[in-house]
């Protein structure tokens, strides 16, 4: 059975028809929704700025992994959406997730090119799945 968790330090996703993070009720598989440089009251953070919005991002997702017990060495799986992706913003989100995960043992990820997001604003998103060993 699904459970569903919208983290106070993230904005309300609910009206829009999903939720931040859905888990398994044993608590071992977290799926996180793809996460945008919004603040709790829907505020783009890092406008026209792919590495603030990456960080952003990033953020968000270690918010949504620990509201549910978890961090970010849980996380076993990206998907991280680039609007028009040039080279050099390989470099940029690079090294934040270098910051974020390390430089070892980190996630497996797909990096996809795509045209637009759910807003203009939005220039990067990343949504994440999990597995905790604890039940939730």
């Amino acid at each position: 059975m699904r459970k569903t968790k919208s983290p106070k330090s993230l904005w309300n996703s609910t009206p829009y028809g999903f939720s931040q993070v859905a888990y398994a009720e044993s608590g071992q598989c977290v799926f996180i929704s793809g996460q945008v440089a919004w603040d709790k009251d829907q505020s783009i953070v890092g406008r026209n700025d792919i590495a603030l919005q990456a960080r952003k991002c990033l953020e968000n997702l270690e918010n949504a992994i620990n509201s549910v017990g978890g961090n970010l060495d849980n996380i076993m799986m990206l998907r991280i959406y680039i609007v028009s992706y040039k080279p050099e913003h390989g470099k940029i989100i690079s090294s934040l997730l270098n910051k974020f995960f390390g430089e070892e043992n980190q996630p497996a990820s797909t990096w996809i090119n795509v045209q637009g997001l759910a807003s203009d604003d939005f220039l990067i998103e990343i949504e994440a799945q999990a597995i905790i060993r604890e039940s939730i």
